[in-house]
């Protein structure tokens, strides 16, 4: 069984992933990590985000364990991956990196961007996550401050603002809810919440969490 959870920065895809592949037994795959791990490749090199030849070079370094650097988890390196993530050759370096890791006996759980669109267009189900830009700011500005980093919230916010422009305008896999996807708006909804609706709608799709329902 595979479930592809998309959406947009801050707006809890990740903690809802996290979950449901605990609560369903299957492996999970955080997908940003791997533009993350491309990016700081990148920036370790010296090279320039707006540089989409250094930027496809980096995203064939990437290997598995690159995904436990806390180094990723920084502001700077998801900056960065926003950036190279637009660029199809990067897109194209770590398509079937992820389509393997959804293709494994039993299934997974897969969050990203454009898992239900293009990863894993025929996924069993397909989950869109969003909320409200200034609520995902305040998130993204809480989580910075926890972590003992310096933050402004205004600047946070238009951060988030112009991440959420490079995603959905991009040419290549732009961020968008697949058509058979459930778009879960989380602002005004508790962690609980957002793993029940998940849930609810994965029974649906599959009948229980089998196969989908013909």
């Amino acid at each position: 069984m595979i479930i592809a959870i998309d959406g947009t920065a801050a707006s809890g895809k990740g903690t809802l992933a996290r979950r449901l592949a605990a609560h369903l037994g299957l492996p999970h795959l955080d997908t940003g990590a791997l533009y993350r791990a491309c990016a700081l490749h990148l920036v370790e090199a010296g090279g320039d985000p707006a540089d989409e030849d250094a930027a496809v070079a980096a995203a064939a370094r990437v290997r598995p364990e690159d995904a436990d650097n806390p180094a990723l988890r920084t502001d700077a390196v998801a900056q960065a991956a926003s950036r190279v993530s637009a660029y199809p050759g990067v897109r194209a370096a770590l398509l079937a990196f992820q389509r393997d890791f959804a293709c494994q006996p039993g299934g997974a759980v897969l969050d990203g961007r454009d898992i239900g669109t293009v990863v894993c267009p025929d996924a069993d189900a397909k989950i869109f996550v969003t909320a409200d830009v200034a609520v995902r700011a305040r998130r993204r500005y809480e989580e910075l401050q926890a972590r003992g980093e310096t933050a402004i919230y205004g600047a946070v916010l238009e951060d988030m603002k112009a991440r959420d422009e490079r995603d959905t305008t991009r040419a290549a896999a732009p961020l968008r809810p697949a058509d058979d996807a459930l778009v879960l708006d989380t602002s005004g909804l508790t962690p609980d919440q957002v793993v029940d609706r998940a849930l609810a709608h994965i029974r649906e799709r599959t009948g229980g969490f089998g196969r989908p329902v013909p």
